[in-house]
């Protein structure tokens, strides 16, 4: 039969690499438990509306990547979420998530954008991100970028920069729409199809070309920040001051204007050239409408999220070190019958918190042991523990170090294993 294979740009995640993304994970929890924010979790599959009305119908995501279908009991378009915030705040509208005040809630999982797969960037990804709902404040996007940075220092991550931009508020984005859009005119032959495209739809997305050949004529184009009223430039002055104060360094970019249409007032991203063209590894920002976008009542709110995916690259080629789990210890059975009696000692052993795999059956017996000491070697186990016919008969069971030669084998009588196993947690 035919070999059946993944999903290009679908990708398994596999021992040891899946201890690295554990590792990250509790790194992430750690520091959300810091900042008191909470875990949310929602739905994989949503309402394709949701996305229209929440990403906007002029951005990539929509037009481009969505994974949509038909649901086939009642005819419902549905998608596989794509970005996360939008589900979060659809959740916090159907449950009045807010009815006592503002809520800081994080999320990680699986996205899912149908492009072509390359590194750092594929049609299934995990996303981790961290959204304030409720306040209004420069503080709290401030909070949240301090909390960015302080997990690139957790992780050992060095080189990432952080860009700052303002988009304003609406009216005030209108008018320098109105100036952008004029301005773009004048150079209308020497836009790409893309940039023509964009053009009256979304004027804004052109600004963040990739386009070498435009990078003049954005570089001349009015800038959002000039347009910007008292109340927008205090906001984004407070930022920074807050951020000059805790010694975040960043750089104003006017270029930066993010890819959905649900942001407003302060936008963000922390980059890396380590990366090639997938250089941002965790972006966000101010959405204070797309409450009243989704059904919702009007209320602030502000988030990030990162790619796992790059986030794991950069650690791997220079970050902190993941720390492989440690096995305690490795379990020798040489007769079958054992296996009743041995069990449960195992058992035990887990009760008391020891981590303990325990030799098996393989297609061509139980082995030998010689053979069964190198598995144990192999596993990277602390201690072996040999229940062989010598010491069953005896009711008792060998204790083999494998990782620290100052440590002396020894057989014990098998009552004494969990005082055994006391001291060794005390120990550690």
């Amino acid at each position: 039969m035919e070999k059946l294979t993944a999903v290009k740009g679908m990708n398994d995640v596999l021992p040891p690499h899946s201890a690295t993304l554990e590792w990250f994970e509790a790194s992430i929890r750690t520091l959300m438990r810091q900042y008191a924010y909470r875990n949310i979790r929602t739905p994989i599959v949503e309402r394709t509306p949701l996305f229209i009305r929440g990403l906007g119908e002029v951005t990539d995501i929509v037009e481009k990547e969505m994974y949509c279908f038909e649901d086939r009991l009642n005819g419902d378009s549905l998608t596989l979420r794509p970005e996360a915030t939008a589900g979060v705040v659809r959740a916090a509208i159907e449950h009045n998530l807010l009815y006592d005040g503002g809520k800081r809630l994080y999320y990680m999982g699986p996205m899912f954008r149908h492009e072509r797969p390359q590194k750092g960037r594929y049609r299934q990804f995990d996303q981790i991100g961290a959204e304030a709902l409720g306040f209004s404040g420069p503080e709290v996007d401030a909070e949240l970028i301090l909390m960015a940075n302080a997990l690139w220092k957790k992780i050992g991550l060095m080189d990432v920069q952080l860009e700052l931009n303002s988009l304003g508020q609406p009216a005030e984005r209108l008018e320098h729409r109105k100036a952008l859009i004029a301005y773009l005119e004048q150079h209308e032959d020497k836009l790409d199809e893309d940039a023509k495209r964009r053009l009256y739809s979304n004027p804004l997305r052109i600004l963040d070309t990739k386009n070498p050949q435009l990078q003049d004529i954005v570089n001349a184009a009015p800038r959002l920040m000039d347009f910007l009223g008292a109340d927008s430039l205090m906001h984004f002055n407070t930022l920074t001051s807050i951020l000059e104060t805790n010694g975040v360094a960043f750089t104003v970019n006017p270029r930066l204007v993010r890819g959905m249409d649900y942001y407003n007032l302060t936008v963000f991203e922390f980059t890396t050239n380590r990366l090639g063209s997938q250089g941002t590894v965790c972006a966000g920002g101010r959405y204070d409408y797309l409450f009243d976008q989704l059904g919702g009542k009007p209320t602030p709110a502000v988030g990030w999220a990162l790619g796992v995916d790059r986030v794991l690259e950069l650690v791997k080629s220079g970050g902190e070190r993941a720390v492989e789990p440690v096995l305690d210890v490795f379990v020798i059975v040489t007769e079958a019958t054992a296996f009743p009696f041995v069990m449960k000692q195992i058992a035990m052993l887990r009760d008391l918190g020891l981590s303990v795999q325990m030799h098996a059956h393989s297609a061509t017996g139980l082995g030998s042991m010689k053979s069964q000491f190198k598995r144990a070697d192999s596993s990277g186990a602390r201690f072996v523990l040999v229940f062989a016919a010598d010491e069953m008969a005896a009711e008792q069971v060998t204790i083999k170090p494998m990782r620290d030669a100052s440590l002396a084998q020894q057989t014990v009588p098998v009552q004494h294993l969990p005082i055994w196993a006391r001291t060794l947690q005390s120990l550690d």
